[in-house]
């Protein structure tokens, strides 16, 4: 069986945000960049996978999803609880430095884990949890 990992989803409340924090500080290429209805659907990469993305999505768009549920997603994202997703670097001092310096909210700087990785944690504008680990 050939199954590879093609993108991960997350959501997003502000494209420009987005945008700013996954190209701009992360270095990640725009993909593709779909509009509808004043809503982004954005799809970004590291340059060095070219087969594996990030869909940034906007929940507000996702069928079957009731206002009662939209809210609870809304507010789930508001406090960073919703979605997450892990990255990989070489160099983990050198990606926590440079993404410190901009306009990033740090969770928690590099740290060596009972579990035996070193990583640290930001939020992207729209509240998911972005932890960076550190690979050899």
């Amino acid at each position: 069986m050939d199954i590879t990992i093609h993108s991960a989803l997350l959501p997003h409340n502000d494209p420009d945000a987005s945008l700013a924090f996954y190209r701009d500080a992360l270095g990640f290429e725009v993909r593709n960049d779909v509009e509808y209805g004043g809503m982004h659907w954005i799809t970004l990469g590291s340059p060095d996978q070219p087969g594996t993305s990030i869909v940034l999505y906007p929940p507000a768009a996702s069928p079957g999803v009731t206002d009662d549920e939209r809210r609870t997603i809304s507010e789930m994202m508001a406090k960073g609880t919703f979605a997450s997703i892990n990255l990989a670097t070489k160099d983990l001092d050198s990606a926590f430095d440079r993404l410190q310096s901009g306009e990033v909210e740090v969770v928690q700087e590099p740290t060596d884990q009972p579990y035996g990785i070193r990583d640290c944690a930001f939020r992207d504008p729209s509240g998911n949890l972005v932890r960076i680990q550190e690979t050899h």
